[in-house]
């Protein structure tokens, strides 16, 4: 016989974050509990609680559609008002086994389970295998919605078979949840994957493949222009800019130690004329052979080289989405080769100032830093040497301090082989994910045996600052589709300007007028369909073009044009060669504001 366990709890004594995470536990036992019903036969796997909700994971006979969303929530909330007591009791493995013999993934679970008893919850006619953790009866699970349903490997792995993932969001309150679907509807809105798609930014084909941007002549226009400042801005700090191959000897990354570290997220080993290539998913190995090259001196450190290079990474196909995680990827990318700790201090500052002000002019704010740690107890994770950890954490949180920075500290966050500062931003999603990084590293220099001649004309070992700035092109990109909702500044949008001809008779003076504003290196184009100007003012609008300069007769003898700022202002009638200074000044003052 089962044995009974307590299972009753005081909700309004326990933490708010507790009292949700039991809430949402016991929702996914009454979802799988409605699953059943619908699908006698389905298979189950797990149902945890999740940061805004719950999920269940299952293997049907079919897949699952909007319908069926409805028809379960339907079923749940029945099951909520039903007040079913949840009932934790104890069985012994074998007795379990025998239980769930029908039910593969859960046999899947019991093997890992020592011998001894097995938990389970119980409420209504339903059945799980459980830890525990639940609220006292269905009655008391807060406010909820079945939200999506996806696809989902069993433990996470592309070697198991493929379930059925449904998605729902809890809260505890109704008003918590209609803001959480206001929140929703905003991601929707500013979802880059949309707006990426209505501007003709990118695509992803599936004959390229999953996480394969394929940049079309909209985004190509972006990424090009936010490269050429980059590269400008390194130029004036003393960067060496180098190209690098895509394709390097395994040996390379055996050597670094990314093949033990990371080869499961590396492409498949290339084998030709008895060697071994790979495609690089990271540039600092590449970027220590330029180094390496020659002997140096300590009059030519610190040596700053940086690169846009292409890294490839086998990120898992659940986890490719849009433009913000890809498995090829262009990092905006240095390695600061120096000589001392004093040294490493001053670039380590003069890069987290160099981030402020990229972040500033492209007006990001959503954003916080965390001082990133390793775990000396994980000696499979991270490279084992606690003095290297100890001085490359304190140095790291020193600088953080100097320049006044607020930050945090997180452990088990680092790099391999150092710790590092993140830049972590919140997606329009809601979810805070690392932008790009900072570290210190005192282990590659002696993994490749790395020296330059000191003034004491000794040999001595670098140190070596790995950083970014605006992280890879494609992430950086989807973010800020997402933070200007599509509306470029002037300096970024694909399309500058647009001329729009009232008639066919003033083509002849919108192709003058389009000259005038190239002349300014002004990304213009003239509008001469055969459509009305209003039609042809609203495609501009749904372009989101910054400028539309509408010509007819008054315009083309006054040499002027009735200026429209996207958005639906309307400056009026204004001199060509006005206009065209105007926009030169505020492309490159990088302004985030158009003419009002």
């Amino acid at each position: 016989m089962p044995e009974q366990l307590e299972s009753h709890v005081d909700l309004g004594s326990l933490p708010k974050e507790e009292r949700l995470a039991r809430m949402r536990h016991s929702a996914a036992h009454v979802l799988a509990e409605a699953m059943v019903e619908l699908f006698p036969d389905a298979e189950l796997g797990i149902g945890p609680p999740i940061d805004t909700g719950f999920y269940y994971d299952f293997r049907l006979p079919r897949s699952l559609t909007p319908d069926d969303l409805t028809w379960l929530e339907d079923r749940m909330r029945k099951s909520v008002k039903g007040k079913h007591p949840y009932r934790m009791a104890a069985i012994t493995k074998a007795e379990a086994e025998q239980q769930w013999k029908d039910q593969p993934f859960k046999l899947d679970l019991l093997s890992e389970i020592e011998e001894g008893n097995v938990t389970q919850c119980t409420h209504a006619a339903f059945t799980d295998l459980c830890r525990g953790g639940h609220v006292n009866h269905t009655g008391e699970i807060g406010a909820f919605k079945l939200t999506s349903i996806a696809g989902a490997y069993w433990r996470g792995s592309e070697r198991n078979p493929q379930l059925q993932r449904v998605y729902g969001a809890l809260f505890e309150t109704p008003e918590e949840l209609a803001e959480y679907e206001h929140q929703l509807e905003e991601a929707r809105r500013r979802d880059h994957r949309r707006i990426g798609k209505e501007m003709k930014l990118f695509e992803l084909f599936d004959e390229v493949g999953p996480g394969h941007v394929v940049w079309l002549p909209n985004g190509a226009t972006i990424r090009r222009e936010l490269m050429r400042w980059m590269e400008d801005l390194e130029i004036e700090l003393g960067y060496l800019h180098v190209v690098t191959p895509n394709v390097s000897k395994r040996q390379l990354y055996v050597k670094s130690g990314h093949w033990d570290h990371f080869h499961e997220s590396m492409y498949p080993v290339m084998e030709r004329d008895d060697e071994e290539y790979v495609l690089r998913p990271m540039n600092c190995p590449s970027h220590i052979m330029v180094f390496a090259a020659e002997l140096h001196s300590y009059r030519e450190l610190p040596m700053r080289i940086a690169e846009f290079g292409n890294m490839h990474r086998w990120e898992k196909s659940g986890q490719v989405t849009g433009m913000s995680r890809v498995r090829i990827m262009t990092l905006n990318d240095a390695h600061i080769f120096c000589a001392d700790v004093e040294q490493v201090e001053a670039e380590v500052e003069g890069v987290l100032h160099l981030m402020e002000k990229v972040y500033g002019t492209l007006g990001l704010k959503n954003y916080r830093y965390r001082l990133s740690l390793g775990d000396p107890e994980n000696k499979e994770k991270y490279v084992d040497n606690p003095p290297m950890w100890e001085r490359g954490e304190a140095l790291l949180r020193r600088v953080l301090n100097k320049v006044g920075l607020e930050y945090f500290e997180a452990k088990d966050e680092a790099a391999f082989y150092g710790p590092k500062i993140d830049v972590q931003f919140m997606t329009a999603q809601g979810k805070e994910e690392t932008l790009v990084t900072v570290q210190v590293d005192f282990h590659f220099p002696h993994q490749f045996g790395l020296e330059y001649v000191g003034e004491d004309g000794e040999r001595h070992e670098p140190i070596i600052v790995h950083r970014g700035v605006i992280s890879t092109m494609e992430r950086m990109v989807a973010l800020l589709i997402e933070e200007y909702e599509g509306n470029f500044p002037l300096w970024l949008a694909p399309q500058q300007a647009v001329v729009i001809p009232i008639a066919d008779r003033h083509i002849e003076y919108a192709n003058e007028v389009a000259a005038q504003l190239k002349a300014h290196r002004l990304r213009a184009e003239v509008d001469a369909r055969g459509e009305r100007m209003n039609a042809k003012i609203r495609d501009a609008q749904l372009r989101k073009v910054p400028y539309m300069l509408v010509v007819g007769d008054r315009e083309a003898e006054a040499k002027s044009a009735s200026l429209r700022v996207r958005g639906g202002g309307d400056v009026g009638a204004v001199p060509v060669a006005d206009i065209a200074e105007r926009l030169r000044k505020e492309r490159d003052d990088k302004s985030l504001t158009l003419w009002a």
